[in-house]
């Protein structure tokens, strides 16, 4: 497995979460970034490229994004959602766009605040 890693501090709380990216390799569509403090970690994102029909260049799909309980508030989150977006960025991806629960007030909060709400309603449709 082949590793990037980069490490930003930033000072909340009186601790300095630390961004590690993390590739899963040159022919894996999937990317993580997790965010560490005194060791711990304490969050982590998955991300992944695609093309899609209504743009030109590729788009990035944040999968998942998870933040320990007694991180959140801390600004974890945030600096994993916008690491996810610098990537995108420097990948040459047009957008970033995710899904979360109707009921996941606390994280919807964060969303509301970094990004916009497109409007669209999701349907899936399970074969298995």
């Amino acid at each position: 497995m082949r590793r990037e890693r980069r490490r930003a501090c930033t000072e909340r709380s009186g601790r300095d979460p630390a961004e590690r990216w993390i590739s899963l390799g040159p022919y894996e569509p999937v990317h993580g970034l997790v965010a560490e403090c005194a060791g711990e970690l304490v969050g982590l994102t998955h991300y992944i490229f695609h093309r899609s029909t209504t743009m030109i260049g590729p788009t990035c799909h944040l999968q998942d994004l998870f933040t320990r309980e007694v991180a959140r508030g801390k600004g974890v989150g945030r600096m994993l959602v916008a690491g996810v977006c610098e990537r995108a960025g420097h990948a040459g991806a047009g957008r970033v766009y995710w899904h979360t629960h109707e009921t996941n007030a606390t994280a919807r909060r964060l969303y509301d605040d970094v990004a916009l709400r497109s409007g669209f309603i999701v349907y899936r449709k399970d074969l298995a």
